[in-house]
């Protein structure tokens, strides 16, 4: 497949673990990388890695055939206005912003556009993501390189836009729950006895087989819970009780809320 060059605007959390995600790749050499942002000290890491850097949004654009923006939904409007000027029917548009559809996306850049909206997680950074793609009607020629591009940093998932939200709650906002939990485990364990380094590796650890013993068998979670929960055992007790406080509540509610944030920001 055609090597393309790729811009990302806006190189914070997410868009900087872009950038590490296709260096780590070798999806694109680091100089067909071009990175912009208003804040220069996110951009010195990057230009040591031989990345090009620039504060000019409009200038890391016109250089790119792929345009990727990775900026907060308040900014996006004034960051689509300044680079229209480097958008075309052939050069692909793929937003990271949470929350703005693709509808209004063509909007603010042209319908004539080829328009992905594509959600991942920071994960990214490891090529560990699970990336959401969805995408308008212009962009049939592109497809098979955006989904290229992505696996290349972890998994991918075609969804229907309307999935979008969801997605963004399920995957993105789902590694800091993930996080979460793994930090209250090692709470846990630092009181049964453990040093604060060990309990986070034997938990991190512990969290990384649970993940693939789901992605290579395919079986539902109970199954596997199943294997461990002997009759009158540990294991069975101890989830009796985190049950008893509301962990599977609390978690969905917590899914709930920030979906429900995510449709009353819009």
């Amino acid at each position: 497949m055609e090597t393309k060059k790729i811009a990302i605007i806006g190189v914070g959390n997410m868009g900087g673990a872009i950038v590490h995600g296709l260096l780590k790749s070798g999806f694109v050499p680091a100089a067909d990388i071009y990175a912009s942002d208003r804040k220069e000290a996110s951009l010195e890491e990057l230009k040591t890695l031989g990345v090009n850097v620039y504060t000019d949004n409009l200038e890391a654009a016109k250089n790119a055939d792929v345009v990727i923006t990775a900026v907060k939904p308040y900014h996006i409007e004034g960051v689509i206005n300044n680079i229209k000027p480097a958008l075309s029917p052939d050069k692909i548009f793929i937003s990271i912003v949470a929350g703005v559809g693709i509808t209004a996306l063509g909007e603010m850049a042209g319908r004539d556009i080829p328009i992905f909206r594509v959600m991942p997680n920071t994960a990214i950074a490891l090529q560990e993501s699970l990336t959401c793609i969805s995408a308008n009607e212009n962009t049939a020629p592109y497809r098979d390189y955006v989904v290229e591009l992505f696996n290349k940093m972890g998994k991918t998932v075609e969804i229907a836009e309307e999935l979008m939200a969801a997605a963004t709650v399920l995957s993105s906002c789902g590694i800091a729950y993930a996080l979460r939990y793994i930090r209250a485990a090692m709470q846990g364990g630092i009181e049964i006895g453990f040093g604060a380094e060990m309990a986070q590796f034997i938990t991190a650890q512990t969290v990384k087989g649970a993940t693939e013993l789901l992605l290579q068998s395919g079986n539902h979670p109970e199954r596997e819970i199943d294997k461990v929960t002997t009759p009158m055992g540990v294991t069975i007790t101890g989830l009796n009780e985190m049950e008893h406080r509301g962990f599977s509540s609390s978690l969905i509610q917590g899914l709930m809320a920030s979906y429900k944030k995510i449709g009353n920001s819009k």
